[in-house]
């Protein structure tokens, strides 16, 4: 057993390592290399914000202004001699897109209505998606009274969610739709977490320069579409269970006609007014969704890079603890609204 003086010094050893580390990420950062008037120890970082085409090659290096567009198809000889765009190369950090590429900088262009290709977006919803598969089909597999380390960490998440959602909407409708709202969690928290994974930052394709053009994976709530898919699950989820309690009296809600002839021209006016409005908050609770998602998601990538940049090595991690923080409230805000949506669309009476 360690003695109390070697903690202590182990501990203080500890504090000064870090405290060095942080000292060189100042002083190799960007500012610090600025004051110093040297090259900053990781060059600065281009931010995307439309998710970038990854595979097929042809269309990421299209996209990513890898390949003169004017002479793609005069050029397919040159390209398979070795000379410009590299069709087939792998997607790892040192990837030569197109060796004799201008050293400009450009940017993703959108990706066509109708055109096809797998984003860095996709690939980080994707393995999100099979990371939680792994974990609850291993966790739940080999059941029994006494859990091991796995499955009491399944348990725990499982009956935490459980806890929450029963504390909203009561035990039976909460194991009624714990399914999906459980799925939107756990998807958004893993989505969010993972991303802060270090291969995240490094594995891209890059061009001449050694520069990345492109990750391989983006977090997937930096990417619009998928706050917005989440958003119109919570929406239908919602009307789903208010149609369920009410029928088609659950349209009462929004259009009150029929306040008229109960309660006078005056009330019944007020209470149409009220519906339309009503109706329309409704409606803007997808944008309201997908938006509070999409901007933390995006702020908090975009200050990890830029810290990254700024003060590399020990600094960063400060933030890291930030980010997981944010994406436990993101998933637990968005878990929440839903449910508290579902407790008031199943309650309604009438006005």
């Amino acid at each position: 057993m360690p003695t109390n003086s070697a903690v202590k010094k182990l501990l203080f050893g500890t504090v000064v390592l870090l405290g060095l580390l942080a000292v060189v990420g100042i002083v190799t950062g960007a500012i610090g290399s600025s004051v110093l008037d040297r090259a900053p120890l990781i060059s600065q970082p281009e931010i995307h914000l439309p998710p970038q085409p990854i595979f097929p090659s042809a269309s990421r290096d299209r996209h990513l202004g890898l390949i003169d567009t004017k002479e793609e198809h005069g050029s397919s000889a040159k390209s398979e001699s070795g000379h410009g765009s590299d069709t087939h190369g792998q997607p790892v950090a040192g990837y030569d897109a197109h060796s004799e590429q201008s050293s400009d900088k450009h940017h993703s262009t959108p990706l066509e209505p109708m055109e096809f290709a797998i984003t860095n977006t996709m690939l980080s919803a994707w393995f999100a998606s099979v990371v939680l598969v792994l974990l609850f089909v291993m966790g739940a597999r080999k059941k029994s009274l006494i859990p091991g380390r796995l499955q009491s960490i399944v348990e725990v998440l499982f009956e935490g969610v459980l806890t929450f959602a029963t504390g909203v909407l009561g035990a039976d409708m909460a194991r009624k739709v714990f399914p999906v709202v459980a799925t939107i969690f756990f998807f958004v928290l893993f989505n969010a977490w993972l991303a802060l994974l270090p291969f995240y930052q490094f594995l891209g394709f890059v061009d001449s320069d050694n520069n990345i053009k492109a990750h391989l994976v983006r977090p997937a709530g930096t990417d619009l579409n998928m706050p917005l898919a989440l958003a119109l699950v919570s929406f239908l989820l919602v009307e789903y269970w208010g149609f369920r309690s009410h029928g088609f009296g659950y349209l009462k809600k929004f259009f009150a006609f029929g306040s008229i002839f109960k309660k006078g021209i005056f009330q019944g006016f007020i209470d149409i007014i009220v519906g339309a409005l009503e109706l329309v908050s409704e409606c803007v609770r997808i944008v309201a969704f997908t938006f509070r998602l999409f901007g933390n998601m995006t702020a908090g990538e975009i200050l990890v890079v830029m810290i990254t940049f700024l003060f590399p090595l020990v600094l960063t991690n400060l933030v890291y603890g930030l980010e997981i923080l944010v994406g436990l409230i993101q998933s637990v805000i968005f878990a929440g609204l839903t449910l508290v949506f579902i407790s008031v669309a199943t309650s309604h009476e009438e006005h």
